[in-house]
């Protein structure tokens, strides 16, 4: 039973970081229907400019104390995640609303590499090892061992997503989010602004991926040009899961993923009497991918929509 314990308390704190990137899939693609594959290299972004920040403020501020360190490196890591994505959204995708679905896909599919490959050439190849800031002492209850870190992802998101819930359903910005995502055209003839909201929504999201990979980073203590390729299709599978469009589905979709993942991980080697070993833990993502698409397209808190001509 401790060791099941366990594994639930991973897997929260791994569908945590995959709840805060399904947000932005799941905003973006409920407003503009856009899949915006490129998010979870902004979560990439968010990570290695907190390393850069790290480096800088030691450098100009060798006396800040370490979690006054990691807030500072987030908090710019939003503001360039934010505009990073502002620009995306302006450039790359603003001129294909109304293109055929395909190019818009494509040219999400080539902002990640490119993506990739501007942060391979800015922060180079090799993995960046997360500063000694936070506190590494291991709290144990009752068998259940849980670090600093992941009590403050389990807090941090969860003040994150209620945040962000009463945003979209208490403010003005978010009352224009949800008209914009019914009918854009109906909700510029009532005066909301939909180009202004969509690129809110495409900010708004940058900065949960940002603090997601920041959250990573810290969790698993390195980051690379790389890292955020695995989780953004996770964390897209997360979306899927819960009902792509769907705020609520998509939280539900990260958490249930990432105790899917680390529960199967963790139980893989028992279940086939040794032949897979935890390091295929990547295949149940895609295993429920391929169910959910199967079984129940919508996912599920989705609705089934029909087909308008």
């Amino acid at each position: 039973m401790e060791i099941f314990i366990q594994q639930i308390v991973n897997g929260l704190v791994l569908g945590s970081m995959y709840a805060l990137v399904a947000l932005g899939y799941t905003m973006v693609y409920g407003i503009v229907n856009l899949i915006n594959f490129a998010h979870g290299d902004v979560m990439m972004v968010g990570a290695l400019t907190a390393y850069s920040l790290f480096r800088l403020l030691a450098h100009i501020a060798p006396g800040l104390p370490g979690w006054l360190t990691v807030i500072v490196a987030t908090a710019g890591a939003m503001v360039v995640c934010g505009l990073l994505n502002y620009m995306i959204e302006r450039i790359a995708y603003r001129r294909l609303r109304n293109a055929p679905k395909l190019a818009p896909l494509v040219t999400a599919i080539g902002m990640s590499l490119l993506l990739e490959t501007l942060a391979m050439i800015i922060w180079g190849r090799d993995y960046k090892v997360f500063p000694s800031l936070l506190p590494s002492k291991i709290i144990n209850i009752h068998g259940v061992v849980i670090t600093p870190v992941q009590i403050m992802i389990l807090v941090l998101t969860t003040v994150l997503l209620v945040g962000l819930t009463l945003l979209i359903h208490r403010t003005k910005l978010g009352r224009a989010m949800r008209a914009t995502a019914e009918n854009p055209r109906v909700a510029g003839l009532m005066g909301v602004n939909p180009n202004m909201v969509i690129s809110a929504a495409f900010v708004i999201g940058a900065m949960l991926a940002a603090i997601a990979g920041v959250m990573w980073y810290a969790n698993f203590s390195t980051a690379s040009f790389y890292m955020g390729f695995t989780p953004g299709l996770k964390a897209f599978t997360a979306a899927v899961l819960g009902g792509i469009g769907n705020l609520t589905g998509a939280m539900l979709g990260g958490v249930l993923l990432g105790v899917i993942e680390v529960l199967g991980a963790g139980y893989i080697g028992t279940l086939t009497g040794g032949v897979f070993g935890s390091n295929y833990q990547d295949i149940f993502a895609f295993i429920v991918l391929i169910l959910v698409l199967t079984l129940r397209p919508q996912g599920l808190l989705g609705e089934r929509v029909a087909d308008r001509a």
